[in-house]
């Protein structure tokens, strides 16, 4: 068996490259969409090390490819899909240092902090007998050992370059080992953890070996500006000459901070900063385990499905112009008048969703949930001490292939979406051609392509007739039925005040828009005793093509989609069955996408 390090030098030498992928010919356009996770972390990440977590990069990567592994918590589990491409992004904080700490390496038991969190962590519990807790306050105190552990994430253990360098070797060599052209794709990446307030960032690396060993993880050590950040990451780039973003995660939680008008520093917003912030962050992760970020009923109170799984667990209502700034609606309206303002919008950005789990899992179907922290899988007592997670998401990318060079390109086109799980098909194109046939034409995406463009783009200037929009979604093969599609329209009017608007475009059944301009419920299925539902209601597919009815040429707008589901279980409601929790909640869920933006700009 091969050293490391000559697994590394063989890397940078090419010689264990795989062979180069020769696929089936393809259209001049992406005709295929692939699903993913940029967001999972492993046992080299501090915080999901000191809460039981063992799953290594390994392990994770061949669990997204659809192999069965041993979770931590001791159970045989299988993706029941697997996954076409994945990211391992483990805390830059303490990479890989708890798992040496653990084992004693006597490198890091020489400071104060790795003697104290050494005996911190030898005392903890092991997860697998917390989750077997005989009762729900034995599991409660088993869990507060852990959630104690979870600050050996901070501790000083005088890390030094060289660990450093030797760790992120091996980050690099595991994604490389699992990275198949054509058939699964692996990202080199990490997260860069600045908080509180949460400001985090998945930084992902598009190239192979011979840049991404030039670099080194970037962390809030270095600094907690996101701005020094975007910095360390353009200088790779002029070194490299292989590009890279960074992916901001979890704005539900940035106390109006992630999409600020001002400076990390507080000084106002230049031409610069948006032209740096665009290039290096095209897209976002608006859903993931700790809840929604798309928007709240607080600044959308006219959308009746504003309030999809938000994180409760805040100590304090958020003002509206903090939330505002928290969530992606409203920062698509931001980045309108900033556009404006500067020349260049810096929240000129697409959508995903990805797991954040900690567990090394990359789960997010509602009956097949494999929780965020060690603390938060399967066991009779999670959905009654946690139910605040949300199984979600999953990123959705449209790529001529699946390889890195395809799927990187088209997040950097923004030609991707968001799902809270299910593996939804979903297409967006806006242009002046469009007729009502192409809805229902077997070739929509050639006939999209050709005449206008895609989820992500930008709609030319026109001069004054409105543009039409070809949308088209097919439901997930194995999940439930749909029951609309809906157009959000954000827009700038000529005094410069903010507007937003949900348009019903498409849905199923025969209900018609009332009065008061809703759309009448798709109805329920659900049994909860049971946790089931059936696809007796909504469809399988629905497509159109829309004018915007208001249309100005001379505001600057967005439009996206957002899809809807029919009533689901969530996955508190297959616990309590599973379990037969008598006093666990039992809740339903409309699960969701979200399209990336098009743009019109006068």
């Amino acid at each position: 068996m091969r050293s490391f390090l000559a697994l590394v030098l063989a890397l940078l030498a090419g010689t264990t490259a795989a062979e180069p992928y020769s696929g089936p010919v393809k259209h001049d356009y992406p005709d295929q969409v692939y699903w993913g996770d940029t967001h999972l972390h492993t046992h080299l990440s501090a915080d999901a090390f000191s809460m039981g977590a063992l799953v290594t990069p390994e392990e994770a990567y061949r669990f997204a490819k659809g192999e069965t592994i041993r979770a931590t918590g001791g159970d045989e589990v299988r993706l029941r899909r697997p996954l076409d491409f994945l990211m391992v992004s483990d805390h830059a904080e303490n990479m890989g240092v708890l798992p040496r700490l653990a084992a004693g390496d006597p490198g890091f038991l020489e400071s104060e902090d790795g003697q104290r969190m050494f005996k911190l962590l030898a005392s903890a519990p092991a997860l697998s007998d917390v989750l077997k807790s005989k009762s729900l306050e034995e599991f409660k105190v088993g869990d507060t050992a852990l959630m104690n552990a979870k600050g050996a994430k901070g501790g000083d253990f005088g890390v030094d370059e060289d660990f450093m360098r030797n760790v992120w070797g091996h980050v690099v060599a595991i994604a490389e080992k699992h990275n198949d052209p054509g058939r699964f794709t692996t990202f080199v990446g990490y997260e860069y953890s600045s908080g509180s307030p949460m400001l985090h960032r998945n930084v992902m690396f598009a190239g192979g070996p011979a840049h991404t060993l030039q670099a080194r993880p970037f962390s809030s050590w270095d600094s907690r500006n996101p701005e020094d950040l975007w910095a360390y990451l353009e200088s790779y780039r002029e070194k490299t000459g292989s590009d890279v973003i960074s992916i901001p995660h979890n704005s539900n939680l940035s106390r109006g901070n992630m999409f600020s008008t001002v400076t990390y520093e507080g000084e106002p917003l230049s031409r610069e900063y948006a032209r740096v912030r665009s290039s290096i962050e095209p897209i976002i992760e608006v859903t993931q385990i700790k809840g929604d970020s798309e928007t709240l009923p607080s600044i959308s109170p006219n959308d009746e499905f504003a309030d999809h799984e938000p994180w409760r667990n805040l100590a304090k209502p958020q003002a509206e112009a903090e939330a505002r700034q928290s969530y992606a609606r409203s920062a698509l309206q931001t980045g309108l008048a900033l556009g404006a303002e500067l020349g260049v919008n810096p929240f000129k950005f697409g959508m995903i969703g990805s797991t954040d789990s900690h567990t090394g899992l990359a789960t997010a179907d509602e009956d097949n949930f494999w929780g965020k922290m060690g603390g938060n899988q399967p066991s009779p007592y999670r959905a009654r001490t946690q139910a605040q997670y949300s199984s979600s998401g999953y990123a959705a990318v449209w790529a001529t292939e699946n390889t890195r060079e395809a799927i990187f390109a088209a997040m950097k086109r923004r030609e991707v979406y968001a799902t809270t799980g299910p593996r939804i098909t979903l297409r967006f194109f806006g242009g002046w051609g469009y007729t009502d046939e192409d809805a229902s034409r077997p070739n929509l995406a050639e006939v999209g392509y050709r005449k206008g463009v895609p989820m992500g783009g930008d709609l030319a200037r026109t001069p004054g007739e409105a543009p039409r929009f070809l949308v088209s979604a097919v439901k997930d093969p194995d999940g439930a039925n749909l029951d609309r599609l809906q157009v959000i329209k954000g827009w700038r009017d000529v005094t410069g005040t903010l507007h937003e608007k949900i348009y019903d475009v498409v849905w199923s059944g025969d209900r018609a828009i009332g009065e008061d301009g809703k759309l009448p419920a798709v109805g329920s299925t659900v049994d909860l005793e049971t946790a089931s539902y059936v696809n007796s209601i909504g469809s399988a597919s629905l497509a159109t093509t829309w004018t915007d009815p208001a249309f100005n040429p001379h505001e600057a707008a967005f439009y996206y989609v957002r899809v809807i589901q029919i009533p689901t279980p969530r996955w508190t409601t297959y616990d309590a069955k599973f379990y037969k929790l008598g006093d666990s909640p039992r809740d339903v869920i409309q699960e969701r996408a979200y399209s990336s933006p098009i743009w019109y700009t006068p």
